[in-house]
């Protein structure tokens, strides 16, 4: 690989709803800069897709994890992430966008923008990341690029102006009109070798006119210069460079998005190349990180360059079967040197860099060292996890994480023979691993291991992961929904620990107020002891004596959220009192405190996005009702289908999607996430509680 110049880095994901075709685009992409000798099918009996290179994800036509890729186009280095659509692997594009600088987004065009796409461009605007708009599909029947277009206007952004307009509609697509080269780039066959230049068609010339005079209007806003010459002397007077540097900065503030589109499986990609090229951002172009000294909590900036000292972030670990535990990482600074020491800012340990790799899907190539504003992968790294910094130890700095929702749905699994009881033991710590949203946690009361998840199609697929590719084979029980408490009320109560047994006794005495907190801000402990009636050294101990008893509830015993507890007063004595006293006395107080705080069981909410043909609307509506769901809203989408948003009780949820297809002849479909916790309707909270109990 010749040096690439940091200006010439593109790192970018493609992200989407399921089945927009991300996968398909991606290995079209690769095909077309020649890392690839053709097109891979997504589903089907051939090798498959390039990044969709496990068994499962072959199997079922989706990807579910990200795969890592790195190509070459017109001199510029493009490291690219593919990323799943589906809801239950949302966690995958989260991490993924944490370390990218810019985004693919590809919308289906026989169905404009999905559920799906909404929540990938929402988590594109929380990290801030430039994107530009590839409709997909629209040469199939029903494939329409104006009206994805407005869909993009009334769903995500009034901001998104074509670059380019399609030739042709449906099958009879053949190209697309550049709007600023005011060129036309045609092909005969969507796998053609390459785009033929020509004049723009003569029925086509003024809607691209009026387009691109659209397009100026909005570049020109960027650049005061522009927009007085603009005014002044008119749309000619700015010339194709002038507008492509401007259309840049616009693009590069992340409130402007450029919209092309066309066969994702064919030479139309190579336009779509060209505007990674031309106008996503640069490492050089993003902002400099910041993060905080772990010595002293003082904020520290990391410019992208090789003589800054090393910062880099972890931002996905996998299993390999040849060479252990791969961990990837993004470098915003220094270099990352094979053999080399690095200081683990989560831990607080050094730890050896063993091999470094370029990854290709789930193909490997040893490389020395990774620069800034690269993406490789690391190997010989123990203690590192997701959202791990990897800093120069001698000038230490700790990058933000990245966090994760706490997964809603629970299975219970256990090994089929003894054979596979030490192993699953094993292949749950590597996948939980591999995975921040996959959790494994041992029920004391009934001895069985819980796996929790962020939905049926997630657990299901770790299951089968065991089976595969640790040999081992589980049993699994119901999906259990992942309930909370809180409280609603205020308390005040002491907690008082007093055990005398000849000698030392023990001696610890506490007055908590405990008090609701707002929704999803967890456990807060405030220090309110006036004097030294509780001694500073015992305080720590109250508080873990709270976080213990809070990790189960006074209703059914799940763990209660969202609550604050004051520690006003106490006593102690000389002798007896320990820190082993004053946390059962903390322990004491809580309970008491909780019961008297008026407790409540809360459930998970999920937000559902149904999309169905509107013959089978009725009985869709009738059967979200029918499992305590409000429906919150309707909407006319592409195609006369209609997309119906409610708000439904997991626990109402569990085979929902074949009941769905069971009603609708398979036809409708849907998808959900985690909203909220809410409070449990008192009569349903007695049937969740007789339940536990049993």
């Amino acid at each position: 690989m010749a040096a690439v110049p940091l200006a010439k880095f593109r790192n970018i994901g493609i992200i989407a709803h399921i089945d927009a075709g991300k996968t398909t685009t991606t290995e079209a992409i690769l095909y077309r800069t020649g890392l690839t000798h053709k097109i891979g099918e997504v589903k089907g009996d051939g090798d498959g897709a390039t990044t969709d290179w496990m068994e499962q994800e072959k199997e079922r036509g989706i990807t579910i994890t990200s795969a890592a890729v790195t190509c070459f186009w017109k001199d510029h280095k493009i490291n690219i992430i593919d990323t799943p659509g589906h809801i239950d692997f949302t966690a995958e594009v989260e991490r993924s966008l944490r370390v990218l600088d810019g985004a693919v987004t590809v919308f289906d065009g026989k169905m404009g923008v999905e559920a799906q796409s909404e929540t990938v461009w929402r988590q594109a605007n929380k990290y801030g990341v430039p994107r530009i708009c590839f409709v997909n599909k629209i040469n199939s029947i029903g494939g329409d690029f104006y009206k994805s277009l407005k869909s993009i206007h009334a769903r995500l952004s009034k901001n998104a102006l074509p670059i380019h307009l399609p030739i042709g509609f449906e099958k009879t697509i053949n190209g697309i009109v550049d709007l600023v080269t005011m060129k036309a780039y045609t092909y005969t066959e969507y796998h053609d070798k390459a785009l033929i230049e020509g004049e723009i068609p003569a029925d086509m010339m003024e809607k691209a006119k009026n387009a691109r005079t659209l397009l100026v209007e909005k570049a020109v806003e960027y650049d005061d210069t522009l927009f007085e010459r603009y005014l002044d002397q008119g749309e000619d007077s700015i010339t194709e460079d002038e507008l492509k540097a401007s259309l840049r900065k616009a693009v590069l503030t992340g409130e402007f998005f450029l919209v092309t589109g066309g066969d994702g499986r064919g030479v139309i990609v190579e336009k779509l190349l060209d505007l990674v090229a031309d106008y996503l951002p640069a490492p050089t172009d993003v902002e400099a990180v910041w993060g905080v000294n772990p010595k002293n909590g003082d904020e520290v900036q990391r410019k992208p360059d090789n003589k800054e000292p090393l910062a880099a972030l972890a931002f996905k670990i996998a299993a390999d079967p040849f060479v252990g535990k791969l961990i990837f990482v993004r470098v915003y600074s220094g270099k990352l040197e094979a053999g080399s020491y690095v200081f683990n800012a989560t831990t607080g340990d050094k730890e050896r860099i063993g091999r470094i790799v370029r990854m290709f899907a789930d193909k490997r190539e040893d490389i020395g060292t990774v620069e800034a504003g690269d993406i490789a992968a690391v190997v010989g790294l123990k203690n590192t996890v997701t959202g791990t910094t990897l800093c120069d130890p001698a000038h230490q700095i700790q990058l933000e994480g990245i966090t994760f929702v706490e997964p809603p749905v629970s299975i219970a699994v256990e090994p089929k023979t003894k054979a596979d009881q030490e192993k699953m033991s094993l292949a749950l710590q590597r996948l939980a691993e591999e995975d921040p949203t996959f959790r494994v946690h041992t029920d004391e009361e009934t001895g069985q291991t819980i796996i929790s998840g962020m939905g049926e199609l997630h657990l299901d697929i770790i299951v089968e992961r065991m089976k595969r590719e640790f040999s081992v084979e589980a049993n699994t029980g119901e999906p259990q929904v992942a309930f909370r408490e809180t409280i609603r009320g205020t308390s005040e109560v002491q907690g008082r620990y007093i055990k005398q047994s000849g000698g030392r006794g023990q001696y610890g005495d506490v007055y908590l107020r405990l008090e609701p907190n707002e929704s999803g801000k967890g456990f807060e402990f405030f220090d309110a002891v006036k004097g030294g009636v509780v001694p500073q050294e015992y305080r720590p101990a109250v508080k873990a004596g709270i976080i213990e008893t809070l990790d189960s509830g006074v209703i059914a015993g799940y763990p209660v959220v969202d609550i604050k507890a004051t520690l006003y007063d106490g006593s102690y004595h000389d002798v007896d009192s320990s820190e082993m006293a004053f946390k059962m006395a903390g322990a004491l107080a809580t309970r008491d405190g909780v019961k008297q705080a008026k407790p409540v069981l809360l459930e998970p909410i999920m937000k559902m996005v149904v999309v169905t043909p509107e013959d089978f609307m009725g009985d869709v509506i009738g059967d979200l009702n029918s499992r305590r769901g409000r429906i919150d809203a309707m909407d006319d989408l592409m195609g006369g289908a209609k997309q119906i948003t409610a708000f439904v009780p997991l626990a109402n949820l569990f085979g929902y999607t074949t009941d769905l297809r069971s009603m609708s002849q398979g036809r409708a479909a849907s998808t959900m996430e985690l909203a909220q916790y809410e409070e449990v309707p008192p009569n349903v909270a007695q049937e969740i509680i007789e339940k536990r109990s049993k």
